[in-house]
């Protein structure tokens, strides 16, 4: 029987929510699984991945494949890189514990790098958005200036008319 890891499907129309799960591969996709090592919800920004990094490991080892996506999380979860030290130790390069350590290690740097992405990503988006809001800006404040003038000048037209047409009466009524 061939062991694959792959995603189960669950939640409603358009609003999908899947279960990380080891099945043999002629069973159906949302049908009868060996066990569940995970779940998956790609609608979060970002996507929550609850993974069993243990049993994902062991599958692992004793050969189980696994689908594109699923490969993707399980290297973004640090799976392959456990199943590397774990090979080390059948290996006798190195102590279990050391494994472990070394996988913390691991662990903390990756947690690390992706905050580090995640930083550069809001201020990447924080940056465009003042960019944007300050053309916006500058924008509604030429309008708001040009709009200004315009109004005054509209004002002070009619005012000189008056004044004019004060003048222009008031010369002709003593001609009269």
């Amino acid at each position: 029987m061939a062991v694959k890891l792959r995603l189960q499907r669950h939640g409603r129309g358009k609003r999908p929510f899947y279960h990380i799960v080891a099945a043999d591969s002629r069973s159906p996709r949302d049908g009868k699984l060996i066990e569940r090592i995970g779940d998956y919800n790609p609608l979060t920004q970002p996507a929550t991945i609850n993974l069993d990094v243990e049993k994902a490991v062991k599958w692992l080892q004793n050969g189980a494949e696994y689908t594109n996506t699923v490969y993707a999380i399980l290297k973004y979860k640090g799976a392959f890189v456990k199943k590397h030290f774990l090979r080390g130790v059948t290996k006798g390069i190195f102590s279990a514990e050391v494994a472990e350590t070394k996988f913390q290690e691991w662990l903390a740097a990756h947690e690390n790098a992706v905050l580090d992405h995640q930083r550069k990503q809001h201020k990447a988006k924080t940056d465009i958005a003042a960019k944007l809001l300050g053309e916006e800006t500058k924008k509604r404040e030429d309008r708001d200036r040009k709009r200004a003038e315009a109004l005054a000048a509209a004002q002070a037209a009619p005012a000189e008319e008056t004044s004019e047409n004060t003048a222009a009466e008031a010369t002709e009524t003593p001609a009269e």
